[in-house]
């Protein structure tokens, strides 16, 4: 793979000096990685390699393979030991490293942070949310002031949604220098269009019902929307208007972000008017990729599904709604405005009739017919040229790409037919199904043979039969293509003559999926049935790469509609976020001490190691590194670099109790707010309680919350002086209440915590790794695994016992009721001592108010109850 002009350019500016380039999305960001990976796959080299995927790494490695690459980059997971991936790091090259494997290895010293060579990263945007990369490039850059870090993003979005992200995300990277790309550059517009590939622009009106139906989607759009304005005069008026937001993909998420800070606090209408915001935007969506029979019947589930119609926010009883429905139901059966009302039996006799085809009306896709007069075109150019072509058609998700097949296998009449009977014969009688299906074959088969030997004017025929072929391989799996395309689960094979693949814009798996299709398939002819910008710019550089093979590119597209919003409001996203960009770039400064490379770095200072008085000493103070046992899980928050910057060196290890232990008798269990309403809704955190209640002295629920955003356990309307146990307050205080030791601290922010837990720590001994790891799995007899819990803590409740006397009493008595047959001397001899013999043979002999003993108090019990004492 040779780079290309533009690309040559943008490796010199970021290989001489760190730093993070942003290119738009599809110019080619995946090539660039490649080519940086290729120069450094050498044993005296060791790059790591962040934020990659399993699927990106196999595509990379293939890349190298093929190029013929000798030392090829290896992938660091878990099913690497200790021992293997320190021979690994030694053996150089380039490795793909989970960032979870990374930053344990980078704590522990086991893998040679001075001789890495650098660091590429992958995805940069992400690391504004994630913070395990942030840590490994703090770790990295404290152990290492020579090796390089360059970081890969084509999401110039991210970066726009707040001030000054780029450059707090430039200094999370220790870079200086950023480098942006847009497709309007200079030099990317010169050179692409010099390669630029026949585009032929087909443009086509949707029906007048589907005109109709666009409208009404929209129409209860805006009365949605100013519904949730009136409910919540906060938002932005001007912001949320159908005119601004109609070619957003995410409706929903604009809405959410704008509602985040008083989500809580929103009523039961406007969550609901949010949801459904979100179906009517795929209303839209499906309106334009599917049939009138899948649309319709989609439709349909909101008012036949008796949940769904009573949830929603009534829009449903909109005149726009009925005209809404009204219109999908004409496009399958016709216009019903002529028709008289009829009663319940005579509806009923309607809809045997309906399934008559003849009564139908079935109308096809407008898209359909063009894309077959595009492949018609297609055929008589080759026949022209006399040479071999191949045509890829790409549509939006799978589902269409095998709607796209049927018809060009079958043709649009039986596909529609195909698709009513398998969504509407099912709601007739069994009787009049067979009858149906019956008539329905037979006028298919009549209506198949007359098209293929007498076709009239305006029918439909298939591709096979338009080329003299026959439909034999419609429903084979395998690809009737002359070539190989190894893409898995990535395509439809439909033709040989001219080869033609469907292949889907989204859904994949593998985002390189549709990049290997064009390598392998290397089409003569694309066909875009929907449109999409960042496949459009790779078909560019796809052009570019091979300037003597001619391309040609079709686009269908609906005009006025939403689909063609949706493409132009996505360019202008991305234009303006580069602007944006650029913007800061010109008023940026950032300041040489940010690499991190020099003596003076601020960013890698930390604290001094705590200074502890000593008693024993008679009050002298020593300098204790304070240490802190983090589990695994927990770096993926901000908090365990946090504590590394104030001087708290960082254990790493797997542990089953608690998320921190701070000493050994204080152990942390760390939630959200909304971690904590799920856990204590699931009941998992009475388990996490439980545990840590048996095992530590000083358990704590930490609960971390955001100070710009407030939040409440309760809503305003399920405020009650009563505890329910659906109450999320009242779970909380039960549990507080059946847990006396437990200790709750509540922090706005991971700073915050930070800051308590270097106070808990304060003259306190530090935890011991072994403990930690073992707390779970103690069997010797004094441990309290070895007996059930529930007549455990019971047996700790009674008069007498207590954590010292109870272990003798175990170890004699296997089950509680020989405890009530047992005389004060016996007691005596298991307890040590006369008066807690006495209280606790008198609390199980007392007389009760009725004048039995308890002994003598036989309940039936409406559960078994576990009483022995040993598991």
């Amino acid at each position: 793979m040779v780079l290309l002009e533009y690309e040559k350019h943008m490796f010199l500016d970021l290989f001489h000096e760190d730093g993070i380039i942003v290119t738009a999305r599809g110019l080619g960001i995946e090539r660039l990685l490649l080519h940086f990976i290729e120069l450094h796959c050498d044993p005296g080299n060791l790059v790591l390699v962040l934020n990659t995927s399993s699927q990106e790494e196999n595509y990379l490695v293939e890349e190298l393979t093929s190029k013929e690459v000798k030392l090829l980059p290896k992938v660091i997971n878990n099913e690497y030991s200790i021992k293997q991936r320190q021979a690994v790091y030694l053996e150089g090259g380039v490795l793909f490293i989970t960032s979870r494997i990374l930053v344990v290895d980078l704590l522990t010293d086991r893998i040679p942070a001075h001789l890495i060579s650098g660091i590429l990263i992958s995805k940069a945007h992400r690391v504004l949310n994630t913070y395990q990369e942030a840590f490994i490039l703090r770790l990295y850059r404290e152990k290492n002031k020579t090796g390089f870090i360059k970081a890969f993003s084509d999401q110039p979005q991210a970066f726009s949604s707040s001030f000054c992200q780029i450059d707090h995300l430039m200094k999370i990277l220790f870079v200086r220098k950023l480098h942006l790309w847009p497709r309007f550059h200079a030099s990317v517009n010169a050179f692409l269009e010099k390669h630029q590939p026949d585009v032929v622009e087909l443009q086509l009106s949707m029906t007048p019902r589907m005109q109709a139906i666009q409208t009404s989607i929209l129409d209860i759009i805006s009365a949605c929307l100013q519904e949730i304005k009136r409910y919540n005069p906060m938002l932005d008026a001007d912001a949320f208007c159908v005119e601004k937001i109609i070619g957003r993909k995410s409706l929903d998420k604009l809405i959410k972000y704008q509602l985040d800070p008083v989500w809580h606090q929103l009523t039961n209408k406007t969550r609901q008017l949010v949801a459904d915001l979100k179906l009517l935007c795929l209303l839209l969506q499906f309106l334009v990729q599917y049939d009138c029979i899948t649309f319709y019947n989609y439709l349909n589930t909101f008012r036949s599904n008796e949940k769904k119609f009573g949830q929603n926010s009534g829009w449903l009883f909109l005149d726009a709604s009925n005209t809404m429905f009204q219109n999908a139901r004409d496009r399958i059966f016709g216009s019903s405005k002529n028709k008289k009302q009829k009663t319940e039996e005579g509806e009923k006799k309607e809809k045997v009739n309906e399934t008559n085809s003849e009564d139908l009306e079935l109308e096809p896709c407008p898209k359909w017919q063009l894309l077959f007069d595009t492949l018609n075109e297609i055929k008589e150019d080759s026949k022209t040229t006399g040479q071999p072509s191949r045509v890829l058609i790409c549509a939006s998700d799978d589902r269409t790409c095998s709607q796209l097949r049927d018809f060009l296998c079958d043709g649009a009449t039986p596909l529609l037919l195909k698709l009513f009977n398998k969504h509407f014969q099912s709601k007739t009688s069994e009787t009049d199904n067979e009858e149906s299906a019956v008539s329905n074959n037979k006028r298919k088969k009549d209506k198949k043979s007359k098209t293929v030997e007498n076709p009239k004017k305006g029918d439909v025929l298939t591709l096979t039969q338009m080329m003299g072929g026959t439909t034999d391989n419609a429903d084979n799996d395998q690809s009737p293509v002359d070539i190989e395309v190894t893409s898995f689960d990535a395509y439809y094979g439909i033709l040989t003559a001219p080869s033609t693949v469907i292949h889907p814009l989204h859904g994949n798996e593998d985002p390189h999926n549709l990049t290997r299709t064009l390598k392998e398939l290397q089409p003569t002819y694309v066909i875009l049935y929907d449109a999409e910008i960042q496949f459009v710019r790779q078909l560019e550089i796809y052009k570019a790469c091979r300037p003597s093979v001619p391309l040609r590119v079709y686009f269908l597209m609906y005009t006025g509609s939403t689909e063609e919003q949706r493409y132009l409001t996505t360019l202008q996203q991305e234009k303006d976020a580069f602007e944006h960009l650029i913007r800061e770039k010109a008023t940026m400064v950032i300041p040489e001490e940010v690499e991190g490379k020099g003596e003076i770095a601020p960013q890698l200072e930390r604290a001094q190691s705590t200074e502890q008085t000593s008693s024993r000493k008679g009050g002298q103070t020593s300098h204790v590194q304070q240490k802190v046992i983090v589990d695994m899980r927990e770096f993926r928050s901000e908090l365990p670099s946090l504590l590394y910057k104030r001087g708290i060196d960082i254990v790493p290890v797997t542990i089953e109790v608690g998320d921190y232990i701070l000493t050994p008798d204080i152990c942390v269990e760390r939630k959200s707010v909304s971690d904590l309403i799920g856990s204590l809704k699931s009941g998992r955190l009475y388990n996490q309680v439980v545990a840590m209640t048996r095992y530590y002295k000083r358990p704590v629920l930490l609960v971390e919350f955001d100070p710009n955003k407030s939040f409440s356990l309760q809503t305003r309307t399920t405020m009650t002086s009563e505890t329910t146990y659906q109450n999320i307050s009242s779970k909380l205080a039960l549990l507080t209440l059946h847990f006396p030791a437990l200790r709750i601290l509540w922090c706005p922010s991971p700073h915050g915590t930070a800051e308590l837990f270097a106070e808990l720590k304060v003259n306190r001994l530090q935890p011991d790794v072994d403990t930690a790891l073992a707390v779970t799995t103690q069997t010797d007899t004094d441990s309290q695994d070895a007996y059930n819990h529930t007549p455990y803590d019971m047996l700790l409740k009674m008069p007498g016992i207590n954590t010292k006397n109870c272990w003798k009493l175990l170890k004699t008595v296997d089950d509680l009721s020989k405890i009530c047959s047992m005389s004060i001397e016996e007691l005596n001899t298991l307890l040590g001592s006369g008066a807690h013999a006495k209280l606790l043979h008198d609390f199980l002999h007392t007389t009760q108010a009725q004048g039995t003993t308890t002994s003598d108090v036989k309940k039936p019990s409406r559960r078994p109850v576990k009483t022995k004492l040993k598991k």
